[in-house]
């Protein structure tokens, strides 16, 4: 503490001074930087979040949140409800690749070509087969889940078999707002939960009140502009 942080005391004993400050904040006032990504487990997991809305980025905020987790060391894993594609989207997407080129994250994707609802030619049948596929999916995964220790580190390479750290269920409330998956079986899915798993769902242009008693954190998003009221259909490298 320097002679200026002393006098500052003496004058206001309350007052904090910029050392105090510093040392009471994220990162402690230094520089972040990078590390090399080891296996390691959370500390403070076991939440249960939900992104809905109208606007863009439900996706995108869930998948910055596992890239994240997965920079920390943490296991994580994303599955994609109805992401199963359309004729303005490439069947590559960049952030399959970029999973692919981080350790600790992985993901699979269940849905079907096309929109359910959409008249799009694709199978409607399909769709409610995929959505039962993907229920069924994810009831393993927090089985799987619920078989591991959480509080440890998970190997980095392992299938998500072997435990997650954070599950992140994508357009699973798309999937409720269609008619192809129940309420119910989200709230059973959520109630099954491991205590150490943070769990992410994303999806639906309706408020899914069914979830506001159950979920830590419910977040919209909302639009208030959007290039595809201009014309502009899904950009490489933004919306895929």
């Amino acid at each position: 503490m320097t002679d200026t942080d002393d006098a500052a005391d003496a004058a206001d004993p309350g007052a904090r001074t910029p050392t105090e400050t510093r040392r009471d904040t994220p990162g402690r006032g230094v520089r972040p930087s990078a590390d090399a990504i080891e296996a390691a487990a959370p500390d403070e997991f076991g939440l249960v979040q939900a992104w809905w809305g109208g606007g863009k980025g439900k996706t995108t905020a869930a998948l910055g949140m596992a890239f994240r987790a997965a920079g920390h060391g943490y296991r994580v894993h994303v599955l994609q409800f109805m992401k199963g594609g359309a004729d303005s989207v490439e069947d590559v997407r960049g952030e399959y690749n970029a999973i692919a080129a981080v350790p600790g994250i992985s993901y699979e994707n269940t849905g079907h070509y096309g929109w359910h609802g959409m008249r799009d030619g694709s199978d409607e049948d399909d769709h409610r087969a995929k959505a039962r596929g993907a229920m069924a999916r994810a009831e393993e995964l927090l089985t799987a889940a619920g078989d591991t220790d959480l509080t440890e580190p998970i190997a980095l390479d392992a299938d998500p078999e072997a435990g997650v750290h954070l599950l992140v269920l994508d357009e699973i409330l798309y999937a409720v707002d269609q008619g192809l998956v129940d309420e119910s079986a989200v709230l059973t899915l959520i109630d099954s939960k491991p205590d150490n798993l943070e769990l992410v769902v994303t999806g639906s242009h309706t408020e899914p009140t069914y979830l506001l008693d159950t979920a830590d954190l419910v977040t919209e998003v909302r639009k208030v502009t959007h290039p595809f009221d201009q014309g502009i259909r899904a950009r490489k490298g933004t919306e895929y």
